[in-house]
């Protein structure tokens, strides 16, 4: 194998050797969102014409899982890294700053999926969402496990312990996840709210997966797909800088 395979290899495994930590809890607690949530509102709200509660919740779940998780596994590989003295191996390596990125970002992408499509398996016993465009299923997985496993790479550079890490997600990831419209459509927010939704990249991350079961949205999936597409580039561009110079694992 090459470098980045390599390297890409033994990041893969790292979370597949405690699959039930970082695979199983996740789904796990997908599905009590569901049981929650599906179980007080099914009666109560009305979302889509002829799609029930729970069928509308399981996409957004389903999302919800890969962003947080793809986020998770490379920023807590890069932090336990650096706190446990081991990134000083990787250091040694020729492995050039292009081969970092593709490796943390692809093996996050892949534990980002993994949960994704194993919370969509066990909540079929609760809910059957349609099929209705299943490219853009695919394109906005892929793209919002991109986009949050560099944010994770870029938390993970700039923290230097693991309560800046907690606080990074806990104060940004977590709040841009729940207010992106998991648990409800943005049309049912007063219209201040509603403008605010539009700000949060994380919503159209969401909405633009749930288009690929449902035919509907809250806004255009192509507009979706241009400023998700657009976002990742951005923090994309700024993660390969942060690698490139060395910031916080070099000097």
């Amino acid at each position: 194998m090459t470098g980045w395979q390599t390297l890409f290899y033994k990041e893969v495994l790292r979370f597949w050797k405690v699959s039930f930590q970082t695979v199983a809890a996740p789904v796990l607690t997908a599905v009590l969102y569901l049981l929650i949530f599906g179980h007080v509102l099914e009666d109560h709200v009305k979302v889509y014409d002829s799609v029930s509660y729970t069928a509308f919740l399981v996409p957004g779940l389903v999302m919800m899982s890969v962003l947080q998780n793809a986020f998770a596994n490379s920023s807590s590989s890069l932090i336990q890294s650096k706190i446990m003295g081991n990134l000083v191996f990787i250091l040694l390596t020729p492995l050039s700053h292009w081969a970092w990125f593709v490796a943390y970002v692809g093996s996050s992408v892949v534990r980002g999926l993994v949960v994704g499509l194993g919370v969509f398996i066990v909540t079929l016993a609760f809910a059957r969402p349609e099929f209705a465009a299943p490219v853009w299923i695919v394109v906005f997985a892929l793209l919002g496990a991109a986009l949050l496993a560099t944010l994770g790479l870029i938390a993970g550079l700039w923290a230097d312990k693991f309560d800046q890490l907690a606080a990074f997600q806990n104060f940004i990831i977590v709040p841009m996840t729940f207010l992106s419209g998991v648990f409800y459509s943005i049309q049912s927010l007063p219209k201040f709210w509603q403008a605010a939704s539009h700000l949060n990249p994380f919503f159209y991350m969401i909405d633009g997966f749930r288009y690929g079961f449902f035919g509907q949205s809250d806004t255009s999936p192509w507009l979706s797909l241009g400023i998700v597409g657009v976002a990742w580039l951005a923090v994309s561009a700024f993660a390969v800088h942060l690698l490139r110079s060395g910031y916080k694992i070099r000097h």
